[in-house]
């Protein structure tokens, strides 16, 4: 059922974290003790940091949600990545608001239709998307399944795919990463898919794997359902995944294992690299079987998305830290990452939660600036922050 939210919160106020040559008259301090010396701007665990107004172009309203210009619905996640020269977010249920609503504050409780993910196009706009591939309700259309269910392999419309970031091959070749969710039968497997261009917009044309996915996450890692991430410095795409199944206690079931391979073999699981920790480095072809501590990368983590940072010249994981965005940063992608910084404790819809940080790099490609969006009860909120 949907609650129509008490109140909207567009672009929050989210601190900057400041450089030490940087003087703010500040009225927030934000600790920043824990980012490693391989940022080329250090930061000051000193160094305060104040609120940031200010705001890509076009400018960001302080009461508007992410919305779409050509559809209507309540949604999740919207993990980005770029493919063929624009960005594209996928996003995770997507619910459609009821025929004829064009705006989501309108919408009345109930059920109105759903898919269990939807890719749409980024804009200049954070606070604007457009959907890629519309169903034919009237008045108004609604997203279509982007990663397609498939009978034959026990799935229903009622089968989610848990997808992160696309990740592009080449410019008119994508891959993208999933965890198939049976919902009270549990997660079988995490799987890729082949996304190529039809008339100018993506499409997932295979799905890999005899039943749909390539591996038992019964016995091994999630890998995508943390992150996914093509590194913009090599011609490797990573992918994290959160422990097996199998590992259902605390503190094992916390722990994040990774992945790697060139782009061009993307679609060849025998060239695949598997990280078997500092001792033993990159394997490859050879599947981690190990999920324990010392072959884990990170350890109680939300999903997010890793970035470059041309302004500081480090990686970095976005993500929720508990009810905080936070930013952690690494020297590459295999790490290791440092702590996190907070950045901004968003305030959750009565009854709802916030998770799910996603970055929009491609804002502002200098880095001095961060857009984030993230989940509060299946709407899309959307920050910025400052670096200063």
């Amino acid at each position: 059922m949907y609650l129509k939210p008490l109140a909207l919160v567009g672009l929050a106020a989210a601190s900057a974290i400041c450089r030490p040559d940087y003087a703010p008259s500040s009225v927030l301090t934000l600790s920043t003790a824990d980012i490693p010396s391989s940022a080329s701007h250090s930061l000051s665990s000193s160094a305060s940091s104040s609120v940031s107004t200010s705001s890509v172009h076009p400018p960001l309203s302080t009461e508007r949600e992410q919305n779409s210009s050509n559809s209507c619905t309540h949604r999740d996640l919207g993990f980005t990545g770029p493919f063929a020269g624009h960005w594209y977010a996928l996003y995770g249920d997507t619910l459609y608001c009821r025929g004829g609503v064009f705006d989501p504050y309108e919408d009345s409780e109930g059920f109105h239709g759903m898919v269990r993910d939807a890719l749409a196009r980024l804009t200049d706009d954070p606070l604007m998307i457009e959907w890629t591939d519309l169903n034919s309700d009237s008045p108004i259309a609604h997203p279509k399944q982007f990663v397609p269910y498939n009978d034959a392999w026990g799935e229903t419309t009622s089968t989610g795919f848990g997808g992160t970031s696309l990740c592009e091959i080449d410019n008119q070749t994508a891959l993208v990463f999933y965890l198939v969710n049976q919902n009270d039968a549990g997660f079988p497997g995490a799987g890729v898919a082949k996304v190529e261009l039809r008339d100018g917009s993506p499409v997932v044309t295979k799905r890999f794997g005899d039943n749909g996915y390539w591996w038992d996450v019964s016995n091994s890692p999630r890998y995508g359902d943390v992150a996914a991430y093509r590194d913009v410095n090599s011609d490797y795409i990573y992918a994290w995944g959160g422990a097996p199944t199998s590992a259902d206690s605390y503190p094992d079931n916390q722990y994040v294992y990774q992945l790697r391979v060139r782009a061009e073999d993307a679609f060849d699981l025998s060239k695949y690299e598997y990280w078997w920790g500092p001792s033993r480095g990159w394997r490859v072809g050879e599947p981690l079987t190990e999920c324990i501590s010392e072959t884990a990368v990170m350890w109680m983590v939300g999903q997010g998305q890793v970035l470059y940072s041309a302004y500081y010249m480090t990686y970095m994981f976005v993500h929720f830290n508990g009810a905080n965005v936070a930013i952690r940063t690494a020297p590459s992608p295999e790490g290791p990452w440092s702590s996190d910084v907070s950045l901004f404790t968003p305030q959750p819809y009565p009854n709802g939660m916030v998770y799910a940080a996603c970055a929009h790099p491609y804002l502002d490609e200098s880095g001095k600036s961060l857009t984030v969006s993230y989940t509060n009860f299946n709407h899309i909120q959307v920050i910025q922050t400052t670096f200063q």
